[in-house]
């Protein structure tokens, strides 16, 4: 079993760990031949302290540009509010985050945007090496219970301890806070399950946990 160190925080372009997925990203290369179609690298601040994890790329969003939360409605929110919170600076051509990287419990695009269980447990290890390579990381934002129950598994934590909820804050032993928010999708927002005033609490919740 390869360790941690072994394994690239991102997947290769021609990842086979899911065919699912890997069939689903070949049909999109031909229906869709000007999108990235490839598993969606992490993008941010290297040196952050803030990762946020979301569930996967959208086909039309990062699935398209290559970046995650780009290009969609998901993006709207989450961009508004870390620019709102100075954790982002310039314009959508030139956008620079700091002291966050954003990335996907799943970094391949998915049928209907539902990854099946293995699929998400295949991608783990690439999520658990990306988090661990953050040398200044302290807190990780999961949007949505999927990317929560990732994200908690990559930082060494126990589920049952750490149940999924909106404004939830977990302590785990590894040093890591777990901070848990309803993910930023259209269906979310445009029901009013999730408000910008909710949004910007939980990053409240983040900031104060800043080192």
């Amino acid at each position: 079993m390869m360790t941690i160190s072994e394994v690239s925080a991102d997947p290769p372009s021609d990842c086979a760990l899911c065919p699912r997925l890997a069939e689903y990203r070949a049909a999109n290369v031909i229906a869709h031949p000007e999108s990235f179609n490839a598993p969606v690298p992490g993008w941010g601040d290297s040196r952050g302290w803030l990762a946020i994890v979301g569930l996967a790329p959208g086909l039309s969003g990062a699935n398209r540009t290559g970046r995650p939360f780009t290009g969609d409605a998901s993006g709207t929110l989450l961009f508004s509010t870390l620019a709102q919170n100075g954790l982002s600076h310039g314009d959508a051509e030139d956008l620079r985050l700091d002291g966050v990287l954003i990335t996907n419990a799943v970094r391949c695009v998915p049928p209907a945007n539902k990854p099946s269980s293995i699929e998400i447990h295949n991608c783990r290890p690439f999520l658990t090496a990306q988090l661990a390579g953050l040398p200044n990381l302290k807190v990780v934002m999961a949007l949505g219970q999927i990317a929560h129950q990732s994200a908690v598994k990559a930082c060494g934590g126990k589920l049952p301890k750490t149940p999924f909820g909106h404004g939830h804050v977990h302590q785990l032993h590894t040093g890591i806070t777990i901070i848990d928010s309803y993910h930023p999708s259209h269906l979310n927002t445009n029901t009013g399950r999730l408000t910008p005033a909710m949004f910007d609490a939980v990053f409240a919740l983040a900031l104060a946990a800043r080192p």
